[in-house]
């Protein structure tokens, strides 16, 4: 066919040996980008990865408080917007034109169709919240312009909004009260020392705060603040045992304030969705037969009724129980992840994000007296034929101690015994991240285009997989984490469609760790590897990242203050092992991040080529904790296709 064609002339071109130069100027790499040991990327390939990279979703943020249509987050120029949709398979209104993405969502109540945003600049992370007021056609900023803002739950009438902010000490997060139209108004509710808290919902009466503590992704703490005092009242885990740790991950009030909904751990392998009586504190299940983590939960603020999601092995299945805890009926949707839920006005409808594994995110809705799913949203696709893309195989490797590691795998049409593929093995981040099934055009390129197997594992310390699961990987056990790959790759031996002498690795943030991890210790079966914003040096991370991350780091990777821990930051650090570090390297960062700072990657780089390897390195002076603006992440992939053709010897004659 056409696009197989086309590819063929692309990969031709990138293996006959014509590439220009590293280094030379190349026409098409955006300002804002510098490169060292990167050739100049062949227009041939650009126009191949084209279609691929035309792809965009759709994102629901919310109804029009009048009911009349709703507000979705897409990308029609450089970055993502916001955009109107009036009606099931309308045209898409686009109301912000900033440079940079921004999202945000309607002002409850609001007959004028105002909306609060959030943006940063340059990837900052420096969140900012302004008033878009759709009737003056003004935007007015709301904050300082310089701290980290983030916006919370608004009260029932839509007058005031949470916001937390470290704009006291750049450090800490204190809640804030503000009026949404009025710059200046924020008056602090909470001052915060050396803790995280983050407000859930706001009492329908206005005097109550649901907030959480969040320590790390297995510790967590429920509070109620009353608004008019500050007091705070902390609530229990049920059981009522003080000093247990447990994960609480979702927390809303009932319309009439008498209860809370809580997602947590306690007692399970799973988070479970329970019902909290504040008067007598005795907890309700309402999930106990449902063995995965319940992943999002929503109340209806009239009937009562609440939505949830739970994650069912990596997918979505979604259920509504009448009143908040009458009868629990499943609502029907497709294999998809599902985000993002909000009740409609009238409290008839439930919107929805729905992303699929062979289509990008569209906006849904649901009636919930029939079930009946309506499309919003008709996301394009690049003019790429939805019948080429390739669905995954949920599979499971066997790891060193004999646990089974779960994976997802994109396996090429054309690969055969006969005709064995080279395989990219793809790691995702948190660490206590998941890898989910959801469309992804770069792997599509992958696998119809280039003829590549992709493999995206969730190796232990992964969410989704019970807790005892999640905890695997924490401090001292870092490491593994990286034998799961190592037991990955056996895996990929012993499969007669897919050749172990051409493998890659791939990841981003924590997941650029494990790149090069893999590097340091399964080099030898491993012909290349790509590190966008990872952490080279646990120390140096910890040192530099942005001061009001660094508590909640340590909670995770482990306190380098302590003698011994700091010791295993020492032996695990891929940088004080890069003389092992044989295969090929691309680094790809942002020079404003604040998570993983840019100087990770430099002295990462700096020492790999120092040992006489190939290092390519492309760095963004307008980007943060990876590419989001489609300029700068075209070329950071066309270079990547480049890299991976070259080392894993692509060749389609």
């Amino acid at each position: 066919m056409r696009t197989y064609k086309l590819a063929l002339f692309a990969l031709l071109v990138l293996v006959g040996g014509s590439l220009k130069a590293a280094d030379e100027p190349d026409p098409r790499r955006p300002a804002a980008i510098a490169t060292e040991g990167v050739p100049v990327v062949p227009p041939s390939l650009f126009a191949r990865l084209a279609q691929y990279q035309s792809v965009r979703g759709a994102a629901f943020r919310g109804w029009s408080p009048d009911g009349d249509g709703i507000l979705i987050n897409t990308r029609f120029g450089n970055s993502s917007q916001l955009h109107r949709v009036y009606e099931p398979g309308g045209r898409r209104e686009q109301i912000t034109f900033f440079d940079e993405p921004c999202t945000g969502g309607f002002i409850p109540k609001a007959k004028d169709g105002a909306i609060l945003l959030s943006m940063d600049q340059g990837g900052t992370e420096n969140s900012q919240l302004l008033l878009l007021d759709r009737t003056a056609y003004q935007t007015t900023l709301l904050t300082d312009g310089k701290s980290r803002n983030g916006g919370g739950p608004f009260s029932f009438d839509g007058a005031r909004v949470v916001v937390s902010s470290n704009a006291r000490n750049g450090r800490d997060f204190d809640l804030y009260i503000a009026d949404p139209r009025r710059p200046g108004s924020m008056s602090m509710v909470m001052e915060v020392k050396n803790q995280t808290w983050h407000a859930m919902d706001w009492s329908q009466d206005g005097e109550t705060l649901l907030l959480r503590r969040y320590v790390s992704a297995n510790e967590s703490y429920a509070a109620l603040l009353d608004v008019s005092s500050g007091e705070r009242t902390d609530l229990p885990l049920p059981g009522g045992d003080s000093g247990a740790k447990a994960a609480i991950d979702g927390l809303a009030f009932t319309p009439d304030a008498q209860a809370v909904y809580v997602v947590t751990d306690t007692g399970s392998e799973f988070l479970r969705l329970a019902r909290l009586d504040l008067a007598t504190k005795k907890y309700g299940w309402l999930t106990e037969n449902i063995p995965w983590d319940v992943d999002s939960v929503v109340v209806e603020p009239t009937s009562g009724d609440v939505a949830f999601t739970i994650n069912e092995d990596g997918r979505s299945k979604l259920f509504l129980l009448r009143g908040g805890d009458g009868e629990r009926r499943e609502l029907s949707i497709p294999l998809a992840i599902a985000s993002g839920l909000e009740f409609s006005p009238d409290g008839k409808r439930l919107g929805v994000t729905l992303a699929r594994p062979d289509a990008p995110p569209d906006a849904y809705s649901i009636d919930l007296a029939g079930g009946e799913l309506t499309r919003w949203t008709y996301s394009e696709v690049g003019g790429l034929d939805p019948e080429s893309f390739v669905l995954p195989k949920r599979i499971g490797f066997e790891s060193f101690d004999g646990r089974t590691i779960p994976a997802y795998y994109y396996k090429p049409r054309r690969a055969t015994a006969e005709k064995k593929v080279p395989v990219v093995i793809s790691i995702h981040g948190g660490p206590e991240g998941q890898y989910r099934p959801t469309f992804s055009p770069v792997t599509q390129f992958y696998a119809n285009e280039l003829g590549l197997a992709v493999i995206h594992p969730n190796v232990r310390g992964s969410a989704g997989y019970g807790k005892t699961y999640l905890q695997l990987d924490n401090a001292e056990k870092r490491l593994d984490s990286v034998r799961d790959i190592g037991a990955l790759l056996d895996w990929i031996r012993e499969q007669p469609e897919l050749d172990a002498s051409r493998v890659a690795v791939t990841g981003g943030s924590y997941g650029g760790f494990m790149v090069l991890a893999s590097l340091v210790h399964h080099g030898d079966r491993i012909k290349a590897g790509v590190d966008v914003v990872g952490i080279a040096n646990f120390l140096t991370f910890l040192e530099k990242t942005a001061a009001y991350r660094v508590d909640l780091r340590r909670a995770e990777y482990g306190d380098e203050r302590d003698p011994a821990m700091r010791k295993a930051f020492e032996e695990i650090s891929p940088l004080n092992h890069a003389d092992m570090i044989r295969s090929a390297l691309l680094v790809v960062h942002g020079r404003n991040d604040p998570r993983v700072p840019f100087f990770e990657a430099q002295q990462i780089a700096a020492k790999v080529r120092k040992n006489g390897r190939s290092v390519w390195t492309v760095y963004a002076d307008n980007e943060g904790h990876g590419f989001s603006k489609k300029d700068n992440a075209d070329y950071s992939r066309a270079v990547e296709v480049l890299f991976l053709a070259k080392h894993l010897g692509l060749n389609l004659e």
